[in-house]
C-alpha cells in the first residue's frame, strides 16, 4: 500500500514525508526549522527606537560652553540609542531663536537650551512646550518657566561667596575691609551676570570703605576683558581686586595687568572652575587667580534627567534642580 503523506508542522513550516532513516531529509528538516524560526523572530521584533535630542548652545567659543558640549556628546554616546545635534548660536539672540524654531519643526524627542539671554528665548521655548516637546533649560534661566525642568547652580550664592572672599582679601591686605575693586561683567541681561553681580554687591554694600571703581563689560570673552582692563588700569592708579564673572575674563584682566607690570598689586577672582590646563582651577594652582568658584557644567544632571524622560514616559522630573558650588583657592 502506498503510504499516506502527513505534513509535519513546526513553527509554520511544512515538511514533506520522508522515508525512515533518510539522513539527508533529517538535515534539511532541521535547517528549515532553524531558518524559519529566525525569520519569524526577525519579523516579529521591531527595531530599537533612536531618540533625537537637540541642544541649542548659546556660544561654542567660550571654554565653559565647549566643555558642556564635549561632556554632553560623550554621555549621550555612552548611553547609546541617542542622536544628538548641537546648534551654536554664536552669542546671537536672533540666531538662537531661529535655531530653536528649526528644532521645533524637526520635532525632537528632547530639546535642551542654554539661553543666550533671558528675554529673547522666553517665547520660543514656550512654543516648544506648546508643541509638546520636553524642554530642559540648562544653566541660564528665562523670564517665564517655559521648560519642563531647569538645571542650574545658584549664581546669587556664588556672588555672595565672591563678595565675602573680596572682603577677606582686603581685610588681610589692609587690616580692615577697605580698598578698590573692579568688576568685569559678563553679557548684560544674562542670569549669570545679573546674579553674580547682585550677590557680590549684597555683601560689599555692608562695607562703605570698599569701592567698586569700574565695571567694564566683556561679554564673557577673554580678549575683550584684556582690552577693557587695559583701559581701566590706565584710568585707575589703585586697584586691589579684580572680580571677573567668569575665569576667562579674570585671566584676560590678569594679562592686561601683567603687560603694565601691575599684576602683583591685584588679586584676580573668577567663576567657572573648569578643570584641565586651560581651566580656572589650573589658573589658581599657577598663581594667576587667587580663587575661582566652581559653577557646575550641569550636563551630567541634564543627561541623567533627559534619559529618564526619554525612556520612561511616566517619569516626571522636578521643575528645578539646583546644583552646589564650591570655592577653589591656593593652599
Amino acid at each position: 500500500m502506498k503510504p499516506h503523506r502527513i505534513p509535519a508542522r513546526t513553527c509554520g513550516v511544512i515538511t514533506p514525508w520522508r522515508k525512515p532513516g533518510d539522513h539527508r531529509w533529517d538535515r534539511r528538516f532541521r535547517l528549515s526549522i532553524f531558518f524559519a524560526c529566525a525569520l519569524l523572530l526577525t519579523a516579529c521584533s521591531s527595531p530599537k527606537k533612536e531618540f533625537f535630542v537637540a541642544f541649542s548652545q548659546c556660544n561654542n567659543a567660550e571654554p565653559y560652553r565647549a566643555a558642556q558640549n564635549a561632556l554632553m556628546t560623550k554621555l549621550f554616546a555612552d548611553a547609546g540609542g541617542v542622536k544628538l545635534v548641537i546648534a551654536d548660536a554664536q552669542q546671537d539672540n536672533s540666531k538662537q531663536v531661529a535655531q530653536v524654531e528649526t528644532f521645533i519643526r524637526q520635532k525632537p524627542d528632547l530639546l535642551i537650551v542654554a539661553p543666550n539671554e533671558r528675554a529673547a528665548l522666553t517665547a520660543v521655548m514656550g512654543q516648544a512646550m506648546e508643541a509638546h516637546i520636553p524642554v530642559i533649560c540648562l544653566e541660564r534661566d528665562i523670564l517665564q518657566p517655559n521648560y519642563t525642568t531647569y538645571i542650574h547652580s545658584d549664581n546669587t550664592a556664588i556672588g555672595r561667596l565672591a563678595g565675602q572672599f573680596i572682603v577677606d582679601v582686603l581685610t588681610k591686605k589692609y587690616g580692615a575691609p577697605k580698598g578698590n575693586v573692579v568688576q568685569m561683567r559678563g553679557l548684560l541681561g544674562v542670569e549669570g551676570e545679573i546674579k553674580r553681580d547682585s550677590g557680590a554687591k549684597e555683601i560689599l554694600a555692608k562695607y562703605p570703605e570698599i569701592h567698586i571703581v569700574a565695571e567694564p563689560v566683556a561679554d564673557w570673552i577673554q580678549a575683550k576683558a584684556k582690552d577693557r582692563m587695559t583701559e581701566v588700569l590706565r584710568a585707575q592708579p589703585s586697584i586691589d581686586v579684580l572680580y571677573g564673572h567668569n575665569d576667562p575674563m579674570a585671566v584676560g584682566a590678569y594679562l592686561a595687568a601683567k603687560e603694565l607690570g601691575r599684576e602683583q598689586q591685584i588679586a584676580f577672582i573668577g567663576v567657572d572652575g573648569l578643570s584641565g590646563d586651560a581651566g580656572g582651577v589650573k589658573k589658581v594652582v599657577d598663581g594667576i587667580l587667587a580663587a575661582t568658584f566652581v559653577y557646575p557644567l550641569c550636563v551630567d544632571k541634564a543627561v541623567e534627567v533627559g534619559l529618564k524622560m526619554l525612556r520612561d514616559p511616566s517619569f516626571k522630573p522636578e521643575k528645578d534642580y539646583n546644583l552646589p558650588s564650591q570655592i577653589v583657592t591656593r593652599p
